[in-house]
């Protein structure tokens, strides 16, 4: 398998992830995205509750370092039963 990409490592990448707003979302991407870098600030998160407040999404920006860390970062994400998408 070819782990070409086009980002140049290291790089700012935003992660983005949504969810029902009634756990505490941002606490639990953080501490998922947390496992793969230290790379993350309180400047470097932001959330957004949906139109009618059902929903929340949270942005993380992180210092990504590799193809493989990325990867590993939305397989956790992704896999977590309360995230229901990853960007």
């Amino acid at each position: 398998m070819s782990e070409e990409t086009l980002l140049v490592f290291p790089c700012q990448f935003p992660i983005k992830a949504m969810g029902k707003a009634d756990v505490e979302l941002d606490l639990l991407v953080l501490d998922i995205i947390r496992r793969h870098t230290d790379s993350v600030t309180k400047d470097s998160v932001s959330t957004r509750p949906s139109k009618n407040g059902t929903y929340l999404s949270v942005t993380v920006t992180i210092t990504a370092t590799s193809k493989p860390q990325l990867d590993a970062i939305y397989q956790d994400l992704s896999g977590h039963p309360h995230i229901l998408m990853v960007l």
